[in-house]
């Protein structure tokens, strides 16, 4: 929704931060896979299907996002991902405050977009319910 306000490099940085991110917990599952391809179809970009954890740098991506509007579409959208399969992991949690840390975003910036994520999610699974034929 709010990810083609991306610049291309963003888009393409953001796909690795939510590869990143989906992977942390050693559970990158049918949801997180999902909603990834999704990223990807609002963006416009292909899927990274052979992203490689040890090659990625936190640090130097977090770079690419300079803008704080930017930074805040980074940290909804990631909340999207982390909440997708009702699953808010310790290791998700840290990563995800550290980003916003990083960000110098506020604290409750983080509970804003926790909120805003978890009800998305849970918008997106309703509606693939609605949609699917029975």
């Amino acid at each position: 929704m709010l990810l083609m306000k991306l610049a291309p490099r963003e888009k393409f940085s953001f796909l690795q931060l939510a590869h990143y991110l989906a992977r942390i917990d050693n559970d990158y599952g049918e949801k997180e896979q999902e909603i990834i391809l999704e990223y990807c179809a609002e963006m416009g970009i292909e899927n990274d299907e052979y992203f490689d954890l040890d090659e990625f740098s936190l640090k130097d991506t977090l770079k690419d996002f300079k803008t704080k509007k930017s930074q805040k579409i980074v940290v909804l959208e990631l909340m999207i991902l982390i909440h997708a399969d009702d699953k808010f992991d310790l290791k998700e949690k840290a990563l995800v405050s550290k980003i916003n840390d990083s960000f110098k975003l506020s604290p409750q910036n983080l509970e804003f977009c926790s909120q805003w994520g978890k009800g998305v999610a849970a918008q997106y699974h309703q509606g693939k319910l609605f949609i699917e034929d029975k």
